[in-house]
Order: C-alpha cells, then sequence, then structure tokens
C-alpha cells in the first residue's frame, strides 16, 4: 500500500467515525486501523445511543478534578445490583439457608466488577454500546436472537421493579397493587425531566436515593444484631450449593440479580456520556477512571444485598421463619421481630427508593437496546414511552393477574430468567472485547480474557444444572 492510498485508506476510516482523530499516520495504515479498532467491523458505526446526552458531561482539570467527572454512571450501574429482585432473592436466601448465601453474592460482585470493566473497555474503545456492537459486528441472524434475548431480560428486569415500586407504594401508602403498577410508568416522565436538567441530575437523583437505602438499612441491622462470627463464615462457599438444588436455585437467582443482562448494555452506552476525547492516552484514562468508578459503586452494592441477606438471616432465619419470600410478610414480619415500628417503615421506604431508581435505568437500558440493535430514531419522548412500553406492558400483565399473592415467587422467578438469558450478552461482550480487529490497542488482555471466559463458562454451567434439575425433578 502506497502513501497516497493509506492516505485515502485511513479517510475513510475518519468518515466512518471509527478512527482516534488525532492518531497521526505516517504510511502506516494497516497499523492505525489496528490500533483504532476500526478494522473489524461488518458495518462502520452509527449515531450513538443516548444521543442527547452523549459527550454531554465536560471533563476538564487534572488529578481528583479530572476523575470526578467521570464519577456517577457506576452508580447507574448499581442501581441493577440491589434491584427489587435482588431483594426477594436475598430475603429467600437469607430466611432459608441463614448466612450461607453470602459467598455467592460476594461471587457475584466480583464477576460483576470484571464484566463492567469489559462493557466500559467495548465502550470507550470502539465508541459503541454493547447493542451497537453487536449489531455491527455480527450478521443479522446472530444479532436479531440476541436482540431478543436482550428484550426478554429488560421484561424480566421490569417484571421486579414493577412488583418492587408497586409493592413499596402500598406498605408506604396503601395505595393498591395493581394501581402501583400503572403509576411507575411515569418514570418516563421523570427521566425526560431530569435528562432536561442535565446527566447529572439523574446521576444525583440515583445516588440521593442509594444514601437513603443505604441508611435504612444500617438502622435495621444494628437493631437484628447479627452473628457477625457467621457473617464472615457466611462469605466463604459451601459445597452444599452444588448438591443442593434448593440453594443452587437461589444462587442462580442471586447470580442473575446481581449480574444482570440489563446492566452490561446500560453501562456501555451511559460511559459515553463523558466527553474524555479521543486520543488513545485519553482513552486509556477514561478506562481507567471509569473502571474505579464502577468498581467503588459494585462495592457499596455488595454493602446493600449483604444487609439484605444478613437481615434476613438474623431475623427470619433465625427465628424459625425460614420461607419468607413475600415483600409484603418481610415487611409485616419486622416489627415484632425487631421490637420496632420503625424497621418496616425503614424497610418499605428503601423498598420504593430502590423500585424507582431501577425502573429509571431499565428505561435507559431499553432505549439502548432498541436504538443499538434497531437503529430507531424517534422523538425522546416518543422513544422512551416506546421502549417502556415494550417491558411495562408483559410485567404489568403478569403483577395484576398474580395480584399481591406470588409475588415473592415471581420476583425469583424473573431473577433466574435474567441469569438464563445472561450468557447472550455475556459472551458476544467477551468475544467483542478480546478481538484486536475491533478493540485495536485496548483490547482486552489474555488474562482478563481468560477470566471472562471462565465466568461465561460458570454462569452457562450453572445455567445448565439448573434446567437439569428442573427436568429430571431433582
Amino acid at each position: 500500500m502506497n502513501i497516497d492510498s493509506t492516505v485515502l485508506y485511513s479517510m475513510s476510516y475518519i468518515c466512518e467515525g471509527g478512527l482516534m482523530s488525532v492518531l497521526p499516520v505516517r504510511g502506516e495504515g494497516a497499523f492505525a486501523a489496528e490500533a483504532t479498532g476500526a478494522a473489524g467491523w461488518r458495518r462502520p458505526r452509527g449515531d450513538a445511543s443516548l444521543a442527547e446526552v452523549n459527550r454531554s458531561v465536560p471533563v476538564r482539570g487534572a488529578g481528583w478534578r479530572r476523575f470526578i467527572a467521570f464519577l456517577g454512571p457506576g452508580y447507574l450501574v448499581a442501581v441493577g445490583y440491589m434491584d427489587p429482585g435482588n431483594w426477594a432473592t436475598s430475603l429467600a436466601g437469607g430466611s432459608k439457608f441463614g448466612y450461607a448465601l453470602l459467598c455467592v453474592a460476594l461471587l457475584s460482585n466480583v464477576m460483576a466488577i470484571v464484566l463492567q470493566h469489559l462493557c466500559a473497555r467495548l465502550a470507550i474503545a470502539s465508541g459503541r454500546d454493547l447493542a451497537q456492537a453487536c449489531r455491527d459486528a455480527y450478521p443479522g441472524w446472530v444479532s436479531a436472537p440476541l436482540w431478543l434475548m436482550a428484550e426478554i431480560a429488560i421484561c424480566a428486569t421490569d417484571l421486579a421493579e414493577v412488583i418492587g415500586t408497586a409493592i413499596g407504594l402500598n406498605l408506604l401508602f396503601g395505595i393498591p397493587l395493581e394501581i402501583g403498577v400503572l403509576l411507575t410508568a411515569a418514570d418516563v416522565v421523570l427521566i425526560l425531566w431530569l435528562q432536561n436538567k442535565g446527566f447529572r441530575r439523574v446521576e444525583a437523583f440515583v445516588v440521593a436515593l442509594l444514601a437513603i437505602i443505604a441508611a435504612c438499612f444500617l438502622v435495621q441491622i444494628a437493631m437484628a444484631e447479627p452473628d457477625w462470627g457467621q457473617v464472615i463464615r457466611g462469605f466463604a462457599p459451601t459445597a452444599d450449593l452444588v448438591r443442593n438444588p434448593d440453594m443452587l436455585y437461589l444462587a442462580l437467582g442471586i447470580i442473575g440479580a446481581t449480574v444482570m443482562p440489563h446492566n452490561l448494555y446500560l453501562h456501555s452506552g451511559i460511559v459515553q456520556t463523558r466527553a474524555y476525547g479521543e486520543t488513545l492516552p485519553e482513552k486509556r484514562e477514561a478506562l481507567r477512571f471509569a473502571t474505579l468508578d464502577s468498581t467503588v459503586a459494585l462495592m457499596f452494592a455488595l454493602m446493600v444485598n449483604a444487609a439484605i441477606l444478613i437481615l434476613a438471616a438474623a431475623s427470619f432465619h433465625k427465628a424459625g421463619n425460614h420461607g419468607v419470600e413475600e415483600l409484603e410478610n418481610a415487611h409485616q414480619l419486622l416489627a415484632p421481630l425487631l421490637g420496632s415500628s420503625l424497621a418496616p417503615t425503614l424497610f418499605a421506604i428503601a423498598l420504593l427508593c430502590c423500585g424507582l431508581n431501577s425502573t429509571v435505568t431499565a428505561t435507559m437500558a431499553g432505549q439502548i437496546l432498541m436504538e443499538g440493535f434497531l437503529d430507531i430514531r424517534l422523538a425522546p419522548w416518543l422513544r422512551r414511552l416506546v421502549t417502556r412500553l415494550v417491558a411495562i406492558v408483559p410485567a404489568a400483565a403478569v403483577t395484576i393477574h398474580y395480584g399481591s399473592a406470588g409475588t415473592g415467587k415471581l420476583l425469583i422467578l424473573s431473577q433466574v430468567v435474567l441469569s438464563l438469558q445472561l450468557p447472550f450478552a455475556v459472551i458476544p461482550l467477551v468475544a467483542l472485547t478480546s478481538s484486536g480487529a475491533k478493540m485495536g490497542a485496548l483490547r482486552a488482555p489474555v488474562w482478563l480474557t481468560g477470566l471472562s471466559a471462565a465466568i461465561a463458562a460458570l454462569i452457562v454451567a450453572l445455567n445448565l444444572k439448573v434446567i437439569a434439575d428442573f427436568v429430571t425433578g431433582g
């Protein structure tokens, strides 16, 4: 390839949005394309998802001031790791098996940290979210089923969030469950209003609710007075996880409730709200700060998840109530067990805050899915309304049909469905980030790809075990 053809070749990538714009091209077009991850895609990069907030948060200053600009997306991701579906699995696990499933919460969190890092890496290296990357990397007969599986995961996510929010409204204000379900659709208006004020307002709203949730659980844990020795031992794995089908089912539910498919799409979209620049050093810095942001936020999520399970073990399991799955039952039992009417009120407040936060982030994830996979561009209010209805209609139908009876079982089932959908997001994520042709200089190192592949293999193995147990009646 001569110099002139190299320049033309490189310019074509610039026009397609694939190059890091300031990389010098000194007659080495192949190297430049590899360094930027432009050459390995089936189609050029299109418009970014969440276009109205893409690159809208400025990154200025140096050191800590620069890092602070990157704080926020990790906490939106962390919301998905402590949503109402997580509450149901943690309450069921803690009441039935005591502290034994704390090790699963820890394992899930480690898996989440690794996978969310890969999401940030994919977004920053390629300028694509996971949905766009699947669309641009794979033929239609592959990307279409991936989109369908992702939509099923969003519906399962919304089922948990709709139920949780509706129950929270019922416990606090006596609003009937069916009316509470319909009220959750109002989050579309909330998101539009917040984003019109700037994406930082969305993040501030989410972080404020997270702080309320943490405060509520700190007070409840202090009231429950758990056995901290057993808490520490609970973080060590036990062979019963594999031998006991009931424990494995709940463990898989915890994994599904923790490592959620929609979070992988969400993080790869919202990390691009930062105007971090296009040079390779700027992208490396953005990846480092985004990883730190998500890791700290996910450790906070682990604390909340562990607190729910510890509360269930210290109050319900200790008192011999081994079958607490319904959120309403947990609310009713807390007052007599902890000897305070404040405990159930704090529980309901935290649940409502979790539901509100989760509906906000799930709606954004639904938008990223529709724009990324289908390349649909609509007015912001119409786009959010459509993506919200796609997810909320099935969730609302199921909730209204079952009423308040069996909501706990529905929540746990939704989390198992999420875990079963997880490989359809994790495997493409691992494959894409390991590709030098697509990721260029920011491709995942071999050790990280190996660790990610082991996580994907573990998820698939657990799924197969649950399916086998279900078929054989084990």
